[in-house]
């Protein structure tokens, strides 16, 4: 991972996906509110385990994901079996996060409109869904093969709907840990503050 983000890091996508990332992590603030959700053909479960890594890795909790399912398998772990009525209860402080390189289907798209009108952050990553941006906060779009064969920059041949999902993940990872080791030094300050008295 290391070898790809030093190979991209003149072409934008290293910061690119690292604002996204943070935007991801900083609207998350819900143990299980990371809502991560794919297509009836291509459910994200790559990234759901790179990110379940990442949350542990951080000891940040709001970054494991729920993975959204459309009709998983009867008998299915209860964590493998949440459909899209879970949508129907997103509320403010979780992100529904779709991940797809199809366009949406019409029950995600009216699903996540709702769950945007009861306060979800909805985002998306994407090779240009149009109707999807519509409802997203924030898209991160994918350039598709034949894009990347039109461009100069040799560097964006490595640029691929996997590793882009890659990039997230450690992305999300970094800014969770951040976050974390800055709520660490603001609660030992302020308990200084406490011991020693104020400052003069």
């Amino acid at each position: 991972m290391l070898i790809l983000r030093e190979m991209l890091v003149s072409t934008g996508w290293v910061e690119r996906t690292q604002d996204f990332a943070k935007t991801l992590r900083r609207r998350t603030t819900e143990p299980r509110g990371l809502l991560l959700v794919g297509t009836p053909d291509a459910e994200p479960w790559h990234l759901a385990a790179h990110l379940d890594d990442e949350s542990r890795w951080s000891g940040v909790s709001e970054l494991s994901p729920t993975l959204v399912r459309y009709q998983p398998p009867e008998g299915a772990p209860a964590h493998l079996a949440v459909t899209l009525e879970r949508l129907e209860r997103a509320k403010r402080g979780e992100t529904l996060f779709v991940v797809s390189e199809d366009d949406a289907p019409s029950e995600l798209l009216e699903r996540a409109w709702d769950a945007r009108k009861s306060g979800a952050t909805i985002l998306s990553l994407d090779i240009g869904d149009a109707e999807l941006h519509g409802v997203a906060h924030e898209s991160l779009v994918v350039p598709t093969t034949d894009e990347i064969a039109l461009t100069t920059e040799p560097q964006l041949d490595v640029v691929s709907f996997d590793n882009v999902q890659h990039l997230v993940s450690v992305a999300a990872g970094e800014a969770a840990a951040a976050a974390s080791s800055r709520t660490v030094r603001d609660r030992m300050a302020k308990l200084l503050e406490r011991i020693s008295g104020p400052r003069i």
